[in-house]
């Protein structure tokens, strides 16, 4: 067994030709610069690409295969260079007999199988070259078609109030799966939750959780991610860890829920981040009831905040990326890099002495008071991250 560092959710920008595909994502964000951030400066093993329903991003990995930059693994998934595995997924949007819309991520272990999947999917979305778009099919019908596929389903940040499973589609697996809801095997938890937060809901107890990036921008990736054990870097390896079948995930790591961009509620009226009354009905404020329900809030409302996490949880660790701490900007994470290898390095087992001896004082102190969990953090919400203040102690331990 092996352990790697694996994140899930990461979009493409553009192609290696420069067509859209996320739109709402930077365009920098290619499959050759994920790869080298991936490789060369975050020191993450496995990646789910989730936007590879686009034919145009088959296209990119088809060519990459033929370059030889890429092969395919007998247990599913592709290896670049041997340096990185790739899982081809792809976040797709549900449509509800209710009106609500959720995100679910599908993988997949070979192009082919993708390939079927995207010709599925484009009978039923307006522009299949383009990420995460609304399918007008319900999520039932995105995991079934899944499953029978051979692929993985699962919920993608799953409390998030806009486009997710508990945020806008139903208040249980069971009432917007229905029958199949015991083939829901593992969920995202997203930005602004965290396992202890998730297990308020009973019913997600037996269920395997996991924490991704949900990429955006080169940057982002790795701001959220997972440890596992495996016994091969694979498709087959990642799928057994998930059903709990063989291998395991040995640790989450996130963000502070608190830095969320939806972990309170917010007030649309007064632009008001509610963090004090629960629930919020209303901006105490201005009085407004027109609020975007916070992930914490959301989980108050449906959860059950006597249910615990079982024993064999993975623990969830609080991990502020380099990005996000103040005072420490483009050079200073490039000198860090150049220095120590990776991020991961930096994050995770490099002595603080030597950060010192690098970056000064100021900045290993910066990221030492992150590993200790010593920040103090005002909450976000309504698509507004929370902010950090440096040089405070905390009330939560890593």
């Amino acid at each position: 067994m092996s352990k790697y560092f694996v994140d899930l959710h990461i979009h493409i920008g553009s192609t290696l030709e420069n067509h859209p595909v996320k739109i709402t994502a930077s365009r920098k964000l290619n499959l050759m610069n994920i790869i080298e951030e991936c490789v060369y400066r975050k020191g993450i093993d496995i990646i789910g690409i989730v936007d590879c329903a686009s034919p145009r991003v088959l296209k990119d990995l088809d060519s990459l295969i033929k370059k030889e930059d890429l092969f395919e693994l007998k247990g599913g998934g592709l290896s670049y260079r041997e340096q990185l595995t790739i899982i081809p997924g792809v976040e797709v949007e549900s449509c509800e007999a209710n009106g609500g819309r959720g995100h679910y991520l599908s993988f997949f272990p070979t192009l082919l199988q993708v390939k079927e999947f995207s010709r599925f999917l484009s009978a039923s979305i307006k522009n299949i070259n383009l990420s995460t778009q609304q399918s007008y099919l319900p999520a039932q019908k995105l995991g079934e078609t899944t499953n029978r596929l051979g692929g993985i389903f699962l919920p993608a940040h799953a409390f998030t109030p806009h486009k997710s499973l508990f945020g806008s589609c139903g208040d249980s697996l069971e009432s917007v799966f229905s029958d199949y809801a015991s083939n829901i095997k593992v969920i995202e938890l997203g930005l602004s939750s965290d396992s202890q937060m998730a297990d308020t809901i009973a019913e997600l107890n037996k269920l395997t959780f996991i924490s991704n990036s949900d990429a955006h921008s080169l940057e982002k990736i790795g701001r959220e991610y997972n440890i596992f054990e495996l016994e091969e870097s694979s498709y087959t390896g990642i799928k057994q860890a998930l059903y709990q079948e063989k291998g395991r995930i040995i640790a989450n790591y996130g963000l502070d829920p608190k830095l969320g961009k939806y972990h309170r509620s917010f007030c649309e009226r007064c632009k008001n981040i509610v963090n004090t009354t629960i629930p919020v009905v209303s901006c105490p404020q201005c009085l407004s009831p027109n609020i975007i329900k916070g992930v914490y809030d959301r989980l108050f409302e449906i959860g059950d905040m006597n249910s615990a996490s079982p024993k064999n949880r993975p623990p969830y660790y609080y991990q502020i990326p380099l990005a996000f701490l103040p005072n420490i900007g483009s050079k200073t994470i490039k000198k860090l890099i150049d220095n120590f290898g990776t991020e991961m390095e930096v994050l995770h087992t490099i002595e603080f002495e030597n950060i010192k001896e690098v970056v000064g004082a100021k900045v290993a102190n910066t990221i030492d008071m992150a590993r200790k969990g010593q920040m103090v953090i005002s909450p976000g919400g309504g698509g507004i991250y929370g902010k950090i203040t440096e040089n405070q102690r905390g009330n939560y331990d890593i």
